[in-house]
């Protein structure tokens, strides 16, 4: 499962080191071309809401591969896109189609029993970090040798055997909501105002993931200029660096299923900061940057790990609800993240970015409290 997860979520960051390349292609500006990656951003925000909740009516293997073919056809459509518009579309879609993950994981979850359920969520999100990370490694090193049209024909045949691997792997997970698609979606609504603590993780995992996708999409035009210039494929390497992030997942599952795990939050603010420094910091110094990089990504599975191992707690029959509510908030706070570390990129540069995420860092400080 934390293989599958890992190799469908990249579906969403390939275009992130690709920029570059993409607006010398169409001969558009960097940051027009950079808003493909909060219009995929988006389209996972609505998969998330819209088709993420039917894992609790519809038998949720079948799901699975259904929506991955869909994915597969977006990808193709990505990568014979004659024009700008027409790869934006094909972005919102690979978004909108790579909801599987957040399909997995509460099967996962319905799999564990209560003192296992951390750790092996925690695992899962080790396999999805990987492949966040590694997406944007491979991603610029396929499009720096073959252009980046190879990387979705790449991902498109990845997805077509990891449906051949699912269909054979996954069990069959029957449902558990009896009624029908407006009366699923009703019940959401009742949930969020029943569950405070549904709606505290929500909102701050929605700025953890405005910080983290606004550094992800700035850094790629702060590498790109000058003091450093660096390719496609040299930025996407820094995604490595981001692996220690992975590393972190299953110890932070692990402590999140034991005590309170509220605490952890403390340490992945505390991190935040600490990296926002690090990156105000950097000048010319890569080891600096690539400090940064692996501490905010500890932090962002730290954040993220806790709330989610917190939800699939309070009300089991509805995990799929409940992890739908916490998703889509988590990826709406995701692009406009991107769109904010844009804005900020073009208003000030590097240094305003930085000034930009540490105000961000308080304000989930001053939510948690």
């Amino acid at each position: 499962m934390a293989f599958c997860t890992g190799l469908i979520v990249a579906n969403i960051y390939y275009c992130q080191p690709l920029v570059i390349l993409i607006a010398k292609d169409f001969k558009i500006s960097e940051s027009y071309a950079g808003h493909i990656t909060y219009l995929t951003q988006i389209g996972y925000a609505v998969g998330l809401f819209l088709l993420v909740p039917l894992g609790d009516m519809l038998e949720r293997k079948k799901q699975i591969l259904t929506t991955t073919a869909i994915a597969i056809v977006s990808l193709l459509l990505a990568a014979i896109s004659k024009n700008f518009i027409l790869l934006q579309i094909a972005s919102v879609f690979i978004g909108i189609t790579s909801i599987v993950p957040q399909l997995i994981l509460p099967l996962a979850a319905n799999l564990s029993n209560d003192e296992e359920r951390g750790k092996n969520i925690g695992i899962i999100m080790s396999g999805l970090l990987v492949g966040i990370l590694g997406s944007r490694a491979i991603s610029g090193t396929v499009g720096d040798l073959l252009g980046w049209r190879a990387v979705f024909f790449m991902a498109a045949i990845l997805c077509g055997l990891l449906m051949f691997l699912m269909a054979k792997r996954f069990p069959q997970s029957l449902p558990t909501f009896k009624g029908n698609y407006k009366a699923l979606m009703q019940s959401m609504f009742g949930y969020i105002k029943t569950q405070p603590v549904l709606r505290e993780t929500s909102i701050i995992n929605f700025f953890a993931f405005a910080i983290i996708m606004a550094f992800w999409t700035t850094m790629v035009l702060f590498l790109a200029n000058e003091p450093f210039k660096f390719q496609a494929y040299q930025i996407g390497l820094f995604g490595i660096a981001g692996a220690a992030g992975a590393l972190a997942a299953p110890l932070v599952g692990k402590i999140s299923g034991k005590g309170n795990p509220r605490k952890n939050l403390k340490i992945g603010f505390a991190l935040q900061l600490a990296s926002a420094l690090l990156f105000y910091f950097t000048g010319s110094n890569l080891f600096v940057f690539i400090l940064g990089v692996i501490l905010i990504d500890i932090a962002q599975q730290a954040i993220h790990v806790t709330n989610q191992t917190r939800i699939y707690t309070l009300v089991p029959e509805a995990r799929n609800r409940l992890n739908t509510i916490f998703m889509s908030v988590s990826f709406i706070g995701a692009s406009c993240g991107s769109a904010l570390g844009l804005w900020l990129w073009d208003k000030g540069g590097w240094a305003l970015f930085c000034y930009g995420i540490t105000g961000i860092v308080f304000i989930n400080m001053l939510i948690y409290k």
